[in-house]
C-alpha cells in the first residue's frame, strides 16, 4: 500500500467531501418526520403484537386467572 502524506489526504478528503449531495432543508425535515411517524406505527404494531402473543400465552398456560 502506498504511503500518503498527511497533505495529500486531507487534499483527497476535501475532493471527496466536496463530490457529495447534500440533502435540502425541507428533504431534512420531510424524511426526519417520516422516521418519527414509522416510530409511531412501529411502537403501535408491537404494542398489539405484544398485547396478543401475551393473551395466547395465557390461554395455552393458563397463567393470570
Amino acid at each position: 500500500m502506498a504511503k500518503t502524506s498527511p497533505f495529500e489526504y486531507i487534499q483527497q478528503v476535501r475532493s471527496e467531501a466536496a463530490k457529495v449531495t447534500w440533502p435540502t432543508r425541507k428533504e431534512t425535515l420531510v424524511t426526519t418526520a417520516m422516521v418519527f411517524v414509522m416510530v409511531v406505527v412501529a411502537s403501535i404494531f408491537f404494542l398489539f403484537s405484544d398485547m396478543i402473543i401475551r393473551w395466547v400465552v395465557g390461554l395455552v398456560l393458563g397463567v393470570g386467572r
